[in-house]
């Protein structure tokens, strides 16, 4: 038995997309390995999905982050 219940970590008046339960609420309701935020608005959080998508291809074209290229030369080893 555990000494001490962790707690789930939020503030009230902060929006999370729940990706467990796939709802949007307000304040730490589930742990924070499920959840995407914090979010100032609840319309925020309801594209939280959409957001994550666009940030995900964004950062697959970011020539700074493009793991399929070969690493420069004096990196070769």
């Amino acid at each position: 038995m555990a000494l001490f219940k962790r707690r789930t970590a939020g503030k009230p008046g902060e929006w999370y997309f729940c990706l467990k339960h796939q709802k949007v609420e307000e304040g730490p309701e589930c742990p924070a390995k499920d959840r995407l935020g914090p979010y100032e608005t609840r319309e925020e959080a309801e594209h939280a999905l959409e957001t994550a998508r666009e940030r995900n291809e964004e950062w697959s074209h970011d020539p700074r982050w493009n793991d399929s290229a070969e690493p420069p030369e004096e990196d070769r080893g």
